[in-house]
C-alpha cells in the first residue's frame, strides 16, 4: 500500500471520528460538501464492485449536471431535517434474540393484496431522467425484478402507462394535487384507468420551500438549465409533466395552497381506491386521517425537504404508530441507508419502509442495473439482520427487539 492511500485512509478514519462530520450526516455527506471528492480511481466501475449504497453516490454525482444534483441532495434552510433523518437512526439499538433458527428468513409482505418479496419500497421522486435515460422505467425495471413495489410521482418523466408496462402491474401513485378541482380531478381519472391501487397525496410541500443549499450549490450560470426546464429548475418544464398532457393549468398552483381536511374528504369520496395520505408527521393527524376514512400513512419529510423541523421520521414514528393504533398501516421514508435502518423502523411499528436518494444514486451512476443493486444490496442487509436478530419473518419484528435511550420518555 503507497503511502498516499494510507494517508487518505487515516484521513478518513479521523473524519468518521469527528462529531462535526457526523453533524453533517457522516463521512459521504463531508466529502460531497467539500473539495474531498472521491478519486476517479476509488469510483466503483460497476454495480457488482458495490459493497453499500454509499458506494453509488460518487459515482452518481460525476455523472449527473451539477443543478441536477445540487437539487436532489439539498434540504431546506440549514438542512438540518435531512440530517436528522439519517442520524435518527443512530439512536435506536438493537436488541437481538440468540439461538434462534435463522435458516429460513422470509421478508416478503402483504401491502394491499400485493405480495412483494421485501417491505422495501421506491419512493416517487420527480424527474428521474434528470439522472439517466432509463428514468422511472429503469426504476421499474428494478423493482420488478426484486419484487418491490414502486410509487409514481406526479412530476415522473415518463407517463404512468408507460411505467406500468415496465413495472408489469401498476404502480402506487403520488399525488400532487393541484389547485382547480377540475384539473385534479382529471389527473385521478386518468391514473384510475391506468389500473393503478392507491393514490398517495402529499400533504407536506403546499406553500412551496426555501432550498438555501440548492440555490448556493447550483451553478452560477443558468444559461445551460434555462434550455430545458421553465424556471431554469429541474422539473419544472412542462414537456417534463406528462402526467398533466391535456389538464389546463394556467394559473393553478400545483400543489395545492387550500388543501385542508374538507379537501381529502371530497377526495376520498371521489377515488375509488386505497387512499394514503404523504407527509404526516405527528399523532393528532395520523389520527385524523384515520377519522377521515384515509387507508394508509406514509409518515415523511419529504427528505428534509419540506419543513425544517429538526427532527427525524423514525423519532416522529412511535407517536404515530400509537395515534392510529393498529387501524391503518404505517409507512416510513427519510434517511434510510442501511438493512439494520430498515429493520429498526419495522420495529417501531412501520409496515413497509421507503428510500429515495439511495436508488437516485444507483440510477445515476449506472441506470437501471444500478437501482437493482442498491435494492439487492438492501434486501440482503435486512435478511442478515433479520437472521442475526432472531426474526424468521417480517411479522417477528417488534419493540422488543429495539431499544431508544437517547429519546424522552
Amino acid at each position: 500500500m503507497d503511502r498516499t492511500t494510507t494517508a487518505r485512509r487515516e484521513f478518513l478514519k479521523f473524519l468518521a471520528a469527528s462529531p462535526y462530520v457526523a453533524s453533517l450526516g457522516g463521512v459521504g455527506a463531508f466529502l460531497q460538501q467539500t473539495a474531498w471528492g472521491a478519486e476517479p480511481s476509488d469510483l466503483i466501475a460497476a454495480p457488482a464492485d458495490a459493497l453499500t449504497v454509499f458506494d453509488f453516490e460518487p459515482v452518481a454525482k460525476r455523472n449527473s449536471l451539477p443543478g441536477h444534483w445540487s437539487y436532489m441532495v439539498s434540504g431546506v434552510d440549514a438542512d438540518a431535517t435531512l440530517h436528522a433523518n439519517r442520524d435518527g437512526y443512530s439512536h435506536v439499538q438493537l436488541r437481538p434474540r440468540r439461538l434462534r433458527d435463522a435458516t429460513q428468513v422470509d421478508m416478503h409482505v402483504n401491502l394491499f393484496g400485493t405480495t412483494y418479496d421485501s417491505p422495501i419500497f421506491l419512493c416517487p421522486t420527480g424527474g428521474e431522467r434528470s439522472f439517466h435515460p432509463d428514468g422511472e422505467l429503469g426504476v421499474a425495471g428494478a423493482a420488478k425484478a426484486r419484487g418491490s413495489l414502486q410509487m409514481l410521482s406526479t412530476m415522473t418523466s415518463y407517463p404512468v402507462e408507460e411505467v406500468n408496462k415496465a413495472l408489469g402491474r401498476p404502480v402506487w401513485f403520488q399525488l400532487y394535487a393541484p389547485g382547480s378541482w377540475d384539473a385534479c380531478e382529471k389527473l385521478v381519472r386518468r391514473v384510475e384507468a391506468a389500473g393503478c391501487p392507491v393514490l398517495a397525496l402529499t400533504v407536506d410541500n403546499t406553500t412551496g420551500r426555501f432550498s438555501e443549499t440548492y440555490l448556493r450549490t447550483r451553478p452560477k450560470d443558468l444559461t445551460v438549465c434555462a434550455s430545458c426546464h421553465q424556471g431554469k429548475e429541474p422539473g419544472t418544464a412542462n414537456s417534463e409533466r406528462p402526467m398533466f398532457k391535456g389538464i389546463n393549468l394556467e394559473g393553478v398552483r400545483t400543489p395545492n395552497p387550500a388543501m385542508d381536511w374538507a379537501f381529502v374528504d371530497r377526495l376520498r369520496k371521489t377515488w375509488q381506491g386505497k387512499l394514503m395520505i404523504k407527509g404526516i408527521d405527528s399523532g393528532e393527524d395520523a389520527a385524523l386521517c384515520v377519522e377521515h376514512g384515509v387507508d394508509a400513512v406514509l409518515l415523511s419529510n419529504h427528505g428534509g425537504r419540506s419543513t425544517e423541523t429538526s427532527r427525524s421520521t423514525i423519532e416522529a414514528l412511535p407517536e404515530v404508530v400509537a395515534a392510529v393504533n393498529g387501524r391503518i398501516p404505517v409507512f416510513i421514508d427519510g434517511g434510510v441507508r442501511r438493512g439494520t435502518d430498515v429493520f429498526k423502523a419495522l420495529a417501531l411499528g412501520a409496515t413497509a419502509v421507503g428510500i429515495g436518494r439511495p436508488f437516485l444514486w444507483g440510477l445515476g451512476a449506472f441506470g437501471q442495473a444500478g437501482v437493482d443493486r442498491v435494492l439487492g444490496l438492501l434486501q440482503a442487509e435486512l435478511k442478515l439482520v433479520m437472521g442475526q436478530c432472531g426474526t424468521r419473518t417480517v411479522a417477528d419484528i417488534t419493540p422488543a427487539y429495539v431499544a431508544t435511550p437517547d429519546w424522552k420518555a
